[in-house]
């Protein structure tokens, strides 16, 4: 087990993510996070958020990257990736973690460094890849699917058999029916109500959606498999508040 967690990022999301390993602590889990990961133009070591201190940029983590578990706290799916790509680079260790306050059954498969929020719920035959993040109280029907970097807005609902492409977006309040395909490195703009398969690298807004934007390829759209026995412990650690 690591001696504890850092958080990469240090603005909204990683103070939203620090509030959920605050809350598992007070549930009896025993992941404390020491602080803040940023580069340098965005926070000096020393500085405290929320009572956390920044502890430095990623030559800190560089030094101590077989000691601390890092749990990503940046909210934008493509930036996520390359953080990632940064601290793979480290060797670093990875966790996710889950607010207790979450609906689940034992019917999910969750991938490494996945985040989700307080007031959600989901159904049975859900997969989540690694580094997805779920915000607050969006509902998942069963047999759905996000792949890696997946993002998903505050509630957000999708139904049943639905596909989320490695890296998609969903604003805040979308909906999405049943049978639908999202594909990798879209965005779904907020309120919008998805009806039929929207096509890689693209943005969609409005009731219905409609394309208002097709873009060439925002991100190499691979997966980055974590095997590490000790990354997935740690994973599994920090999901088990969550569970029914």
């Amino acid at each position: 087990m690591a001696d504890g967690v850092v958080i990469v990022g240090a603005s909204g999301f990683a103070r939203e993510v620090l509030d959920i390993f605050v809350t598992c602590r007070e549930h009896k889990q025993d992941l404390e996070v020491l602080g803040f990961i940023v580069d340098e133009k965005y926070g000096r070591p020393g500085d405290l958020v929320n009572d956390k201190p920044i502890l430095g940029d990623f030559s800190w983590l560089a030094e101590r990257a077989k000691e601390v578990a890092v749990c990503m706290g940046v909210g934008d799916p493509g930036l996520r990736l390359k953080l990632v790509t940064r601290c793979r680079k480290l060797e670093a260790r990875y966790c996710g973690v889950i607010h207790p306050q979450c609906l689940m059954t034992k019917w999910m498969e969750i991938g490494t460094g996945t985040v989700i929020a307080a007031g959600c719920i989901f159904t049975n035959h859900i997969v989540l890849g690694d580094f997805v993040q779920i915000n607050l109280a969006c509902t998942i029907g069963h047999d759905v699917k996000l792949g890696d970097f997946a993002t998903l807005a505050p509630g957000v609902n999708v139904s049943g058999n639905v596909t989320i492409g490695v890296g998609a977006y969903v604003g805040t309040g979308a909906n999405i029916i049943e049978k639908v395909t999202i594909g990798d490195w879209s965005v779904i703009g907020a309120g919008a109500t998805i009806i039929k398969d929207v096509p890689p690298n693209t943005t969609v807004v409005g009731v219905p959606g409609r394309i208002v934007r097709t873009s060439t390829s925002r991100m190499a759209s691979e997966s980055l498999p974590l095997t590490d026995p000790a990354t997935r412990a740690i994973g599994s650690a920090s999901r088990e508040a969550g569970s029914l």
